[in-house]
């Protein structure tokens, strides 16, 4: 496992609840840019790593 997926895993693991709703002080921390085409959108971090979501 990457070291920035660690990194994810453990500082979401370290919040003091878990995560229900929005929270755009941890959108801010993570994301970098968040780009939408027509079929799908791409997610990337700010640790470097880029996510692709088909819809």
């Amino acid at each position: 496992m990457s070291e920035e997926k660690i990194f994810f895993q453990d500082f979401i693991a370290g919040q003091e609840t878990g995560i229900t709703e929005f929270d755009e002080a941890l959108v801010k921390k993570l994301i970098e840019e968040i780009t939408v085409f027509a079929n799908h959108f791409t997610v990337e971090f700010k640790s470097g790593i880029t996510i692709e979501i088909e819809s």
